[in-house]
């Protein structure tokens, strides 16, 4: 089976990153329905090291602006919800739980540097799946990477143990903040076939 082509325009082809937003609000039951539809998204060994932290209060937003560059505040400070894509860098002690079918903690508990890039990795996977989720139930995005991360992780994280990742600015896109689509790289400039 494969999706329709309205379908593949709302996750792919017409689907644009957003900067504007309307005043229409991202509840916290919208927020469960993107995570409850990305969370079925494959990673490695099942390990779903991705951890989402949502800024919807005002509060938190000004504890959030601080962190962000020039370019990203207002349209981070105007979005209805910010969802901090995160990782846990101990994802491995789910795995008796999400993969039970081996003994993977052992895997990533005793090689740091394993653990940190598998988990890096599949939140980066993860992150994107939820881009596809929240299009998929009718939401707009705007991911972006202009933050300081440790900032980030000292000022909304502390305690967590989770570490940032990237940002997504999500609600209902205000068409008139689109900009131009700009070109992608065509096949044979992207890929090779072996």
């Amino acid at each position: 089976m494969s999706l329709d082509a309205g379908a593949l325009d709302v996750l792919f082809r017409e689907a644009r990153t957003h900067n504007a937003w309307t005043e229409q609000p991202v509840t916290d039951d919208d927020l469960r329905a993107i995570f409850e539809l990305m969370k079925w998204g494959p990673t490695s060994a099942n390990s779903s090291p991705g951890r989402f932290l949502f800024i919807v209060s005002p509060e938190a937003k000004e504890r959030l602006r601080p962190a962000l560059s020039r370019g990203n505040t207002p349209k981070t400070m105007a979005a209805p919800a910010t969802a901090v894509v995160c990782y846990d860098p101990t994802f491995y002690d789910y795995l008796p739980r999400v993969f039970p079918q081996s003994a993977a903690r052992s895997w990533f508990a005793s090689n740091e540097a394993l653990a940190e890039e598998t988990a890096f990795r599949n939140s980066s996977l993860q992150g994107a799946y939820f881009i596809i989720a929240a299009r998929a139930l009718g939401f707009d995005c705007g991911p972006m990477s202009g933050f300081d991360r440790e900032k980030v992780d000292t000022t909304l994280l502390a305690g967590r143990g989770w570490k940032s990742n990237f940002l997504i600015n999500l609600g209902h896109g205000d068409q008139a903040g689109v900009r131009p689509r700009n070109p992608r790289l065509e096949f044979f400039e992207a890929c090779a076939v072996l």
